[in-house]
């Protein structure tokens, strides 16, 4: 069982921790996020900052905790406008092949329908990695065209969520 909880400024250590500790195994499938951002000043800035575009609305940022409750991973929702915004995640190495992606997808586009009242979301992933496109594939996204991401060849995807009345439990559909 996974929880997602929304960023908070509380879980700075936690997620400076994650991101450290899986850093090589993230650059092998997205772009590196540069060596500021690991220094605990450049990524207490960068923390606030998420939480100020989350305090805006423009973005909803949550962090993934496993059965223990440690982070595992994070997933977002960016760029939120006219009814749609952009899914991104990163699941820890640890964690990785065990569904925890797939659960995490489920559950924020439930929340995107529900709690965030979305009606589309996009996604974009590289070519060379093929776990994302199965993920999204599995959520229901569809593939729709090729972009880059980061100078690097990639796929770009899109999910339609269900409108949802009140008493309906959430889901992409």
């Amino acid at each position: 069982m996974l929880t997602l909880e929304p960023l908070r400024a509380d879980h700075a250590d936690a997620l400076l921790a994650f991101e450290r500790e899986n850093r090589a195994y993230f650059a092998r499938s997205v772009p590196d996020r540069g060596d500021a951002y690991f220094t605990p000043e450049g990524f207490a800035e960068r923390h606030r900052a998420l939480l100020d575009e989350q305090h805006a609305r423009v973005c909803h940022f949550h962090v993934v905790l496993g059965e223990e409750g440690s982070l595992i991973g994070r997933v977002n929702l960016i760029d939120v406008a006219d009814g749609g915004a952009e899914l991104g995640y990163r699941i820890g190495e640890r964690a990785a092949g065990r569904g925890v992606a797939t659960a995490a997808v489920a559950e924020v586009c439930r929340l995107a329908a529900t709690d965030y009242g979305l009606r589309s979301l996009t996604a974009v992933t590289t070519l060379d990695n093929p776990a994302s496109m199965t993920v999204l594939a599995r959520s229901g996204f569809t593939r729709v065209g090729d972009t880059t991401v980061a100078g690097r060849p990639g796929v770009r995807y899109v999910r339609h969520l269900a409108r949802l009345d009140s008493g309906e439990q959430g889901q992409c559909g």
